[in-house]
């Protein structure tokens, strides 16, 4: 299994920021904050642990909000300075960005400008979306302004920061009965020059298609009007949880939306018989069966076994694929069956269908037992 992600957000994370602090802030009582911060830290999941550390900050900084995130800010450097600790470098941060959260909210200015700054060294998504509730217009004109900002991470945090429903965070619920302010940030950005914020961009619409699907598959075919590839990417990210719904209208978008008529053949599941920690290859021969080249968009899905025994299906993306009449095409992947952070696994019967311009067909199943039983090949 994945280590936990708590588990590289160690004591050492409040160390340093103590030490960066009294660095720049010599009043600041470091050993008083370190034995403070670290009573129960250990027992703390990671989003939890940093706004320990967070709560922590307000009782050994300054009363005064404006000085003690002043000093909070010069502690953290200039932008151009790399945090260490490897991929979770940038978690470093995640207290301050907490600590703008938490007791900020009264001083829009100050937060918004330290919202800026955070954002460019880990990301300020989290903490915006407070400010998104409690002064909303405010907020959504200031990320009108900052979607034309020169530094991609601070246009990045006007989309992401605004996702309805950003994981690991409060969903937004007004933005999710009416996303109109959200749509009029994402045209600003459909276009941005930089991956990295078109998806984002991506992410969002997907986010709000959830709760609006006519508005997506809208939204989705007004942006593929004389589109750049850049943008037809966006969309079609965009429209990838819809398409795994089998959304007629989003794979009709797409070029997908004829009724296949295929025909299947040389199906296999292997092993039947497959052990947690290993894997399943599942291979299936698909033949355009119909008198008409077809554009197919072929998906399968696996039903997860959950720990209740009931079941929970995940769609795995396999292939477009473009057939003459007659013609037929080999397709095949292999799935982990590896425990993760994400996803758990539990014995059973597990069906496995190939989803085909949406359509549904079964394909078979495989048993999964508990390590330790042999699979059977």
């Amino acid at each position: 299994m994945a280590e936990p992600l708590k588990n590289q957000f160690g004591r050492d994370v409040p160390k340093r920021i103590a030490a960066q602090i009294a660095a720049v802030h010599p009043a600041f009582d470091r050993g008083g904050f370190e034995r403070a911060v670290t009573r129960g830290y250990d027992a703390l999941e990671l989003m939890p642990r940093g706004r320990h550390i967070a709560q922590t900050l307000r009782r050994f900084l300054p009363e005064s909000y404006p000085q003690a995130l002043e000093i909070l800010l010069a502690s953290i450097g200039s932008r151009s300075a790399p945090a260490e600790g490897g991929a979770m470098a940038s978690f470093f941060y995640l207290p301050h960005t907490q600590f703008v959260a938490d007791f900020g909210l009264d001083h829009f200015e100050e937060s918004m400008r330290a919202q800026y700054e955070l954002t460019q060294r880990f990301t300020a998504e989290f903490c915006i979306r407070p400010f998104l509730e409690r002064h909303r217009d405010a907020t959504l004109t200031r990320l009108h302004q900052w979607a034309n900002d020169s530094s991609p991470h601070v246009r990045r945090l006007v989309s992401e920061g605004t996702r309805p429903r950003l994981p690991w965070a409060p969903r937004l619920r007004e933005f999710q009965r009416n996303p109109a302010p959200v749509l009029a940030l994402l045209e600003l950005l459909k276009d941005d020059p930089e991956l990295y914020v078109r998806r984002s961009v991506a992410n969002n619409l997907n986010d709000i298609g959830k709760d609006h699907p006519a508005l997506l598959t809208e939204t989705a075919k007004r942006w593929l009007a004389d589109a750049s590839a850049e943008r037809e990417w966006v969309v079609r990210h965009a429209l990838r949880s819809a398409v795994k719904r089998g959304d007629a209208a989003a794979l009709s978008v797409l070029g997908y939306g004829a009724k296949p008529a295929v025909a299947m053949g040389a199906v296999e599941i292997t092993p039947a018989r497959a052990v947690i920690g290993e894997s399943v290859r599942i291979s299936f021969e698909l033949i355009n069966s119909g008198r008409r080249r077809q554009q197919l968009l072929v998906d399968f899905r696996i039903h997860f076994v959950k720990a209740s025994g009931d079941s929970s299906p995940k769609v795995f993306k396999l292939k477009q694929v473009e057939l003459a009449p007659g013609e037929s095409v080999q397709l095949s992947k292999k799935v982990s069956l590896a425990e993760l952070t994400t996803r758990r696994h539990y014995p059973g019967e597990h069906r496995v269908d190939v989803l085909i311009n949406g359509v549904v067909e079964p394909l078979g199943s495989f048993e999964l037992k508990a390590v330790g039983t042999r699979s059977r090949r």
